[in-house]
């Protein structure tokens, strides 16, 4: 995920001085249109509905690689050890049920390198039977597997001959990853090569630590392995589709971008899109994210609908999947505000209807993510529609939040109820779209009925 406690996105100003510094040239995002009539559609049949998460974060009994390495030296970033997180490893039967229970179609979770080849050439019979049993059980229980073949974490061994300063990492990582598409094709993957290229560039920035010149060396390492792979992956699994989802960051935008994605537009068959924090003047360039505390940034549903309409400008002939959305909380509070998980998936998706009755091709959403997790050295913020207390609950029950009763109804409704009214009003002046939200065009729910909480009246259909 990205706009969550995790290192790299609390720290985004540091990377985009970086990587500015290291790349010749940033794309800057088009101009933005006017957002036209607030209108609102359906979700069409056939959409993907799924929740996303990354096996190293929930899945616990974890093999040695770069980040329990982090966690257990307490790399920058770093509070909580890791323990075994929410043991997704050990309980994945049960966690699929409460899945299948929202009605979502589609699971993501990581095929992770560091279990499938815990020492060099020795593939581990159990972890690949661990996966062979999941995708399974994912597709028994009619959802579709998105499977991510790096989420930021690679085997200690590679960590030993020198991570991606070293050439022989890419051909290791093509090899594994071939590994992986041949024992999974014909079996309906969605395939994500890299997860949030410039917050794993981030990431090993600081938990490494890396200079510029190795900051530079992995970026062009990880842009040449995801073209090699989007190639190798058609080859072996015709008829797949590959992306490399983007961690959305507002005005560092197009420095966030830099780190991968523009040089792979040509390259990918959908845009993946990872979407949590706006940056309207309430936010002033997410500072509060900055200083590690993600659950104090206001949310902006609405920046997620400028968001789909610049990407889908940039590429109009690709789709965008939504691959991760959610809000964090400090640790399973209720918000100062009152706003809930509820509130803030129903909000989002209202504003995904928008973009999408004005032409935006939206494919799929995925919610960040089914429980809590480890969040890149810690278990403060949570994300979970099934909060989970790894600090003091050694049962590791699954409790479910507003957001699951929720989800399950938007997704029964194919989208937000006719007549929804969006629990958060537009922010003032936001950096997504600076033409029509600081010069008086902010697109508003119809009519600009405002309630006295905040909220407006709603469209009707």
């Amino acid at each position: 995920m990205f706009g969550r406690f995790r290192v790299p996105r609390t720290s985004a100003l540091a990377l985009a001085a970086l990587l500015s510094a290291t790349l010749s040239t940033v794309a800057a995002p088009p101009a933005a249109a006017d957002p036209g009539p607030p209108a609102t559609v359906r979700f069409p049949a056939g959409f993907h509905w799924g929740v996303s998460m990354s096996d190293f974060q929930s899945g616990g009994s974890f093999p040695d690689s770069n980040w329990t390495r982090y966690a257990k030296r307490r790399a920058f970033g770093v509070r909580d050890p890791y323990g075994n997180s929410v043991d997704f490893r050990h309980r994945y039967p049960s966690d699929l049920r409460l899945a299948k229970e929202l009605g979502v179609n589609t699971f993501r979770t990581s095929i992770e390198w560091a279990r499938v080849e815990p020492r060099r050439g020795v593939r581990d019979p159990e972890a690949l039977a661990y996966y062979d049993d999941l995708v399974r059980r994912v597709r028994a229980a009619g959802m579709r597997p998105m499977l991510t073949l790096d989420h930021w974490v690679y085997p200690g061994w590679v960590a030993d001959q020198g991570a991606w300063d070293n050439p022989a990492t890419a051909r290791a990582w093509l090899e594994n990853a071939r590994f992986v598409v041949r024992r999974y094709r014909g079996q309906g993957v969605i395939w994500i090569t890299f997860n949030e290229a410039s917050q794993y560039l981030y990431q090993e920035l600081t938990a490494r630590p890396m200079n510029p010149v190795q900051l530079a060396t992995m970026r062009a390492a990880l842009v040449r392995t995801h073209r090699a792979a989007y190639d190798m992956i058609h080859e072996l699994d015709p008829g797949a589709p590959v992306s490399s989802n983007v961690a959305y960051g507002a005005a560092l935008n197009p420095v966030l971008d830099a780190a991968l994605f523009n040089d792979v537009t040509d390259k990918i068959d959908f845009i993946g899109l990872d979407y949590y924090h706006g940056a309207g003047l309430q936010n002033a360039l997410a500072g509060n994210a900055l200083a590690g505390e993600v659950w104090k940034a206001a949310p902006e549903p609405e920046g997620l609908y400028h968001a789909l309409r610049s990407y889908q400008r940039r590429l109009p002939h690709l789709p965008v999947y939504i691959v991760e959305n959610g809000m964090p909380t400090d640790d399973g509070r209720p918000r100062p505000d009152g706003y809930t998980r509820a509130d803030h998936l129903r909000d989002h998706l209202y504003w995904v209807q928008r973009a999408m009755a004005e032409g935006v091709k939206v494919m799929g959403y995925n919610h960040w993510s089914l429980t809590d997790n480890y969040e890149w050295g810690s278990y403060r913020p949570r994300f979970g529609l099934y909060t989970v207390d790894v600090r003091t609950d050694p049962t590791l029950t699954r409790r479910p939040t507003d957001a699951v009763p929720a989800y399950r109804a938007v997704i029964a409704g194919r989208g937000v109820p006719r007549g929804y009214v969006p629990r958060r009003r537009p922010g003032w002046c936001s950096l997504e779209d600076p033409v029509a939200t600081c010069l008086g065009r902010t697109p508003t729910p119809p009519a600009d009925r405002r309630r006295p909480d905040g909220g407006y009246s709603a469209p009707r259909q």
